[in-house]
C-alpha cells in the first residue's frame, strides 16, 4: 500500500505513472475478489416456463445457472408409457440458447408406482421414496432415460442442432426429503438408499455426471424426528445420512434450503450443517443453496417470510453479503434465488418470493441481485 507524506516532489509524469499503478492494483484486488466466487455461483429458480426473451433479461443480469424440476409424475403418467419430456425440452432449450447453466432436481413418483398420501392443501405424497418394487425400477429408468436425453451423448442434443451444446452434468436427486411435503414419513436411511441407486445409474450412464444431495430444508416447523415428529432439522437428517456405510462416495456436494424469518439466521443454520460435515470427515465437500428467499407480499402475521417489496430487497441484500463474505470458510459453491417469478399456487410465499413481479415487472429485489451478479438489470 502506497502512503504519501508531505510533499514528495513528484512531477506530472511520475504522479501519472503512480496514478497508474494504483488502478491495477485496485484492478487486481477486484479481479481476485470476483475470482473467489465458483463458477456459476449466481443461480434461480423460475416457477413457470419462462420465454426465450425473460431468460435474455434474467442472463443479462447476472444469472448464469437455473434450478429446473424434472418429474418422473409428469414425464411418465401411465405405467409403460413412453417418457414424455415436452415439458423439459422447452425451458432445457431457452436455457441454452441464451447461455444459462441448468440444475435439475429429479423428483415425483407417478401415483401407479407407489401410493400418494394427502398431507394438507390438496397435496399428495407418496408414501415411501422410490427404493421397492415396481417404484425402484420405475425410477432407476427414468433416470437413465433423462441422462441419455440431456447428458453428455443425450438426444435431445442431436435432435436440435440448432440450440448450443450445453449438456446437464450436474443433478440434484429429490427435493427436501426432511420435509414432510415431499415424502409422508422422511427417513435419512431411505433417503440413503434412493441417492445410491440413483448415483450409480447415473454416473454408469454419463462418467462426467455429478451428484448433489436434494436441498434440505434447514428448520422445518416441528423438525423433530428425534421426538416422532416428521420433520427433521437438515443437521439431524444430514448426520443420519452419514452414518449409512459408503454414502460420501455417492454425492459431490451437500444442498441446504437456509429458509427463515431474517438473514441473520443463515449462519447458524449453515454452521450446523458444515458442523456435522466436518465430524463425518466430509469438510472438503462444497454447500449448494439451491433455494433462499423471501416474499414482497405485505407483512402478515400468519407469514414471517412476507417482507413487502422494500423488506424483500433488504433480506436478498443481506443474505448475499453474508454468503459471498463466508463463500471460502463455508465452501458455498452456488447460491439460487427462490424465484424469478411469482406463482401464487406452489406454497404459502410463493405468490412474491419473485425478483420479477406481474408482467414479468422487476421489483426492488431484481436490482439488488443485479448488483451482486455484476450484470445490467
Amino acid at each position: 500500500m502506497f502512503r504519501a507524506r508531505g510533499n514528495t516532489g513528484l512531477g506530472v509524469r511520475p504522479r501519472a505513472v503512480l496514478a497508474g499503478l494504483l488502478a491495477l492494483v485496485l484492478l487486481a484486488c477486484t479481479a481476485s475478489a470476483a475470482q473467489a466466487l465458483s463458477a456459476k455461483f449466481w443461480g434461480a429458480v423460475p416457477q413457470s416456463s419462462l420465454t426465450v426473451e425473460q431468460y435474455q433479461r434474467v442472463h443479462a443480469g447476472g444469472v448464469e445457472t437455473i434450478r429446473l424440476p424434472i418429474n418422473w409424475a409428469t414425464a411418465q403418467p401411465s405405467e409403460g408409457a413412453p417418457f414424455d419430456w415436452s415439458a423439459t425440452d422447452s425451458q432445457v432449450s431457452e436455457a441454452a440458447r441464451t447461455g444459462i447453466d441448468v440444475l435439475p432436481f429429479l423428483a415425483g413418483v407417478p401415483a401407479w408406482a407407489e401410493t400418494l398420501l394427502p398431507v394438507g392443501g390438496g397435496v399428495l405424497v407418496p408414501a415411501h421414496l422410490p427404493v421397492r418394487g415396481k417404484a425402484r425400477a420405475g425410477w432407476l429408468a427414468f433416470c437413465q432415460a433423462v441422462v441419455a436425453r440431456y447428458g453428455s451423448n443425450g438426444s435431445f442434443w442431436a435432435e436440435h442442432p440448432d440450440v448450443p451444446f450445453r449438456p446437464l452434468h450436474n443433478w440434484q436427486i429429490w427435493n427436501e426429503p426432511n420435509f414432510k411435503f415431499f415424502v409422508h414419513k422422511p427417513n435419512p436411511t431411505e433417503y440413503a438408499q434412493l441417492l445410491k441407486i440413483s448415483s450409480n445409474t447415473i454416473k454408469a450412464a454419463d462418467a462426467k455426471a455429478k451428484i448433489i444431495l436434494a436441498g434440505l430444508f434447514a428448520w422445518p416447523k416441528g423438525g423433530n424426528a428425534k421426538r416422532g415428529n416428521h420433520n427433521w432439522f437438515a443437521s439431524d437428517f444430514l448426520e443420519g445420512l452419514y452414518k449409512v456405510r459408503g454414502i460420501a462416495a455417492k454425492f459431490d456436494g451437500v444442498a441446504l434450503h437456509p429458509y427463515s424469518t431474517k438473514y441473520q439466521l443463515l449462519t447458524p443454520q449453515i454452521e450446523e450443517v458444515r458442523a456435522v460435515m466436518k465430524k463425518r470427515h466430509d469438510a472438503g465437500t462444497g454447500i449448494w443453496i439451491t433455494e433462499l428467499g423471501w416474499s414482497s407480499e405485505p407483512r402478515t402475521p400468519g407469514n414471517s417470510f412476507a417482507k413487502g417489496p422494500a423488506g424483500q430487497a433488504q433480506q436478498l441484500r443481506g443474505a448475499f453479503s453474508l454468503l459471498r463474505k463466508n463463500q471460502r470458510k463455508w465452501r458455498i459453491q452456488r447460491v439460487y434465488w427462490f424465484s424469478i417469478d411469482d406463482y401464487g399456487a406452489a406454497c404459502n410465499f410463493c405468490d412474491g418470493s419473485g425478483l420479477f413481479g406481474a408482467g414479468f415487472t422487476p421489483k426492488k429485489s431484481w436490482f439488488e441481485y443485479v448488483k451482486f451478479a455484476g450484470g445490467t438489470p
